[in-house]
């Protein structure tokens, strides 16, 4: 268990904003350490404390995520170099992706990425000067040349393409037998569609159609927004960009390769196609 009584994907959380301050009593913490979240030694995720006091660690930054029914939930952070507190492990997100349930590993990506926000959104990027907090929002604005922003979120599409019983799979170098699918980052004026179609026909030399939104997944690593589809194959032969991927190839749907794990999009989406059985072959594929 990640957290004692009702697991925390049985609890409603609801986001606070600036100005909005923890109220003095009980609260729950996500601690992180640099790029890690310190999880307990019987793996909790989310540590009792008080709004003043984090069960007696010192933190660098503090911030108010936002309430989990009626109990607040604060970020801290911890300095970098700070020895792991007694009773505790030090866990990278990948991890935790994969083991926590998924409301309290969402709780510990928003933490981690609104800790880091608030150490690289001090000052105003267009003219360096220091910024200060809009008000309701994680925004900062530059009260001397009027610039404001946001914490980055960076929108990439990731695509199974299919074409009848098979799926086109990729490999990027360094991965070994492991395989994926097709993503890339959005481009600036681009749809979601039209990076679909570009980054298939870029990284692997063919061409798509009928494309289906299936899902999306936040990705801290460090602050994507991953954008699930399917796409038919509507012709072509796999060339694939060298700079990107090591291999490319087709798989059937009962000899997949060796694959991403469970909690991924990436996987998500390939069991998806491999439940819902085979769609029509496109007959303009064919030859």
């Amino acid at each position: 268990m990640w957290i004692k009584g009702a697991t925390v994907s049985q609890l409603r959380f609801r986001r606070l904003y600036p100005p909005a301050s923890a109220p003095r009593g009980p609260v729950l913490w996500v601690l992180l350490r640099g790029a890690d979240v310190l999880i307990s030694d019987d793996r909790r995720v989310l540590h009792p404390g008080t709004s003043d006091d984090p069960g007696g660690i010192a933190v660098a930054e503090r911030l108010l995520l936002g309430a989990l029914e009626d109990t607040p939930v604060l970020a801290g952070g911890l300095d970098p170099e700070a020895p792991i507190p007694p009773g505790f492990q030090a866990v990278g997100l990948r991890t935790l992706l994969a083991e926590a349930e998924p409301q309290a590993a969402s709780l510990a990506v928003y933490a981690a990425q609104l800790v880091r926000w608030q150490q690289i959104g001090r000052y105003c990027p267009s003219c360096g000067q220091p910024a200060t907090p809009i008000e309701g929002t994680w925004g900062r604005a530059c009260p001397s040349c009027g610039y404001s922003s946001y914490p980055p979120v960076s929108p990439a599409v990731i695509v199974l393409v299919h074409d009848g019983d098979r799926a086109l799979l990729t490999s990027k170098p360094g991965w070994g037998k492991r395989y994926s699918l097709v993503a890339g980052f959005v481009e600036p004026g681009e749809t979601l569609e039209e990076c679909v179609v570009r980054e298939v026909r870029e990284e692997v030399g063919v061409e798509v159609s009928e494309l289906s939104y299936v899902g999306s997944q936040p990705w801290p690593f460090p602050n994507q927004i991953m954008i699930g589809f399917l796409a038919r194959y509507a012709g072509g032969e796999i060339a694939i960009d060298t700079a990107e991927l090591a291999d490319a190839r087709w798989f059937e749907r009962t000899a997949l390769p060796e694959l991403p794990p469970p909690y991924t999009i990436s996987r998500q989406i390939i069991e998806l196609w491999r439940r819902r059985g085979p769609a029509p072959a496109d007959p303009r594929a064919a030859g």
